[in-house]
C-alpha cells in the first residue's frame, strides 16, 4: 500500500507530483486535472503517480497532508507549552497572526494551497471530512484554547469558537481576495513590507476583539 502519511517528503518526484496536483486540482477541479497532466506538470512519468500514490486519489489525499504538514510549521501551535497566563496567550495567537499572514499574504505555495482547500469545502468533496480533522479541528481547538486562557472565557463556548473562526477569515481573505486586494491597492503583488504591514494590522484587530471579549465576560 503506498505510504500517504507523510505530508512532507524528500522524494523529489514525490514532492514534484503533490505540487503540480495541488495547482491542477485546486484549478480545475479534480476530475478535471488527468493523471497525464499532472505527471508532465511535475516533469514525471505518468506512473510514478501509482508507484508513490497508488493511484489519483492516493495523489489527493497526499495534498491534504502536504497543506496540513505546511500549516502546522506555520503556525507551529504545539512546538511550545501550552501559554500559562493571559499575557503569554495574547502573545502567542499575535504570534501565530503574523506567521499565517505572512505565509497566506506572500507565499507563493499559499496560493495553490488555498484554492485546493476552498474547492474541496465548497464543493463538499469526498476528503472534506478529511480536512476537517486533520487540518481544522485539532487547530481550531487549540486556538480556542489561546482565546479562553486570554480573555478568561470559556474556550468551548460558542462566542469563543465564532471570535476565532471571524480571526482566522480575516488571514485567509488576504489570500482567497488577493486578486481583487492587489487591483485595489494598486499592487504587482504583496512585497515581505506590505505583508509585514498586514499582519500590525491584524493583530490590532486581534487586540480589540480580545478587548471586547473581555469587557463583556461577566
Amino acid at each position: 500500500m503506498p505510504d500517504t502519511s507523510r505530508a512532507t517528503d524528500r522524494n523529489p518526484t514525490r514532492a514534484a507530483l503533490v505540487e503540480a496536483a495541488l495547482h491542477l486540482f485546486g484549478r480545475k477541479g479534480y476530475d478535471a486535472a488527468s493523471t497525464r497532466e499532472i505527471a508532465a506538470h511535475a516533469g514525471a512519468n505518468i506512473a510514478a503517480i501509482a508507484y508513490h500514490f497508488g493511484g489519483k486519489e492516493g495523489l489527493r489525499l497526499a495534498c491534504v497532508e502536504a497543506i496540513s504538514a505546511q500549516m502546522g510549521q506555520v503556525m507551529a501551535l504545539d512546538a511550545l507549552p501550552p501559554p500559562t497566563t493571559p499575557d503569554a496567550a495574547r502573545q502567542r495567537l499575535e504570534s501565530v497572526i503574523r506567521q499565517v499572514a505572512r505565509f497566506m499574504a506572500s507565499a507563493a505555495p499559499a496560493q495553490d494551497m488555498a484554492a485546493f482547500v476552498l474547492r474541496e469545502i465548497t464543493e463538499n468533496g469526498p476528503l472534506a471530512d478529511t480536512i476537517y480533522h486533520r487540518m481544522m479541528e485539532q487547530r481550531h481547538r487549540m486556538l480556542c484554547q489561546l482565546w479562553g486562557r486570554a480573555t478568561g472565557t470559556d474556550p468551548e463556548s460558542e462566542a469563543t469558537r465564532l471570535a476565532v473562526f471571524a480571526m482566522i477569515g480575516q488571514v485567509i481573505y488576504f489570500r482567497i481576495g488577493q486578486p481583487m486586494i492587489l487591483r485595489r491597492m494598486g499592487w504587482d503583488a504583496i512585497s515581505p513590507d506590505a505583508a509585514g504591514r498586514i499582519g500590525d494590522l491584524l493583530v490590532r484587530n486581534l487586540h480589540a476583539a480580545l478587548a471586547a471579549t473581555e469587557r463583556t465576560t461577566p
